[in-house]
């Protein structure tokens, strides 16, 4: 096995096919890995086909929800690239460095008054959705629905692909390699990106 993927603390000790059946996810691979092979096993056999994208959608739902919304965040920053931090992305950064209600109210209140140009509304969708519920005060009754915040998550990740100035299959290693770094319990940031 290689290094690429070990390491991962921040990944909960389940079969990856678990994990994905919690949000309701597929992989358009059929694996020959078996059922119970874990999220490093898995990732490592997509990796030896190419499947990036299932990689990605596989680190969406293995990532904790605050975790996840942050790996969201950097791919959010990719898509703007040079352009003010949007009022979505702010909102969601600041639900991650401080997961309060309050900080929730603001992503809720951000999503509802939102730019039409705002790109990076995945990510307060993502953080809106992270604690398990439809929202703050009496939202907070009612339960999210099954694999929001990952397919948020990935969403945001997928369309960092096109911003990124890399042929595709290395900008989707970058984010691939962010979200291991997440998952190590780094802060995705030591995931460098090759300048091409």
């Amino acid at each position: 096995m290689s290094e690429r993927f070990s390491g991962l603390k921040k990944v909960p000790d389940h079969p990856a096919a678990r994990l994905l059946a919690a949000a309701n996810a597929k992989l358009a691979t059929t694996l020959k890995s078996p059922a119970n092979a874990p999220v490093s096993v898995v990732l490592e056999e997509l990796e030896s086909n190419g499947d990036w994208v299932d990689m990605l959608r596989l680190i969406s739902v293995s990532l904790p929800p605050r975790e996840c919304v942050w790996w969201a965040c950097l791919a959010g920053r990719d898509v703007l690239g040079e352009q003010d931090v949007t009022t979505c992305l702010k909102a969601a950064e600041t639900w991650v460095f401080e997961p309060s209600e309050d900080n929730r109210s603001k992503v809720q209140i951000a999503l509802e008054t939102v730019d039409v140009d705002d790109d990076t509304t995945l990510c307060a969708t993502a953080a809106l959705y992270a604690p398990g519920t439809l929202g703050p005060g009496s939202l907070a009754e009612h339960t999210a629905p099954a694999g929001a915040v990952s397919s948020t998550c990935f969403g945001m990740n997928i369309m960092a692909l096109d911003f990124l100035k890399l042929p595709i299959a290395e900008a989707a290693d970058h984010l691939i390699d962010r979200g291991v770094d997440i998952a190590r319990g780094g802060n995705g940031q030591s995931a460098k990106m090759k300048e091409s």
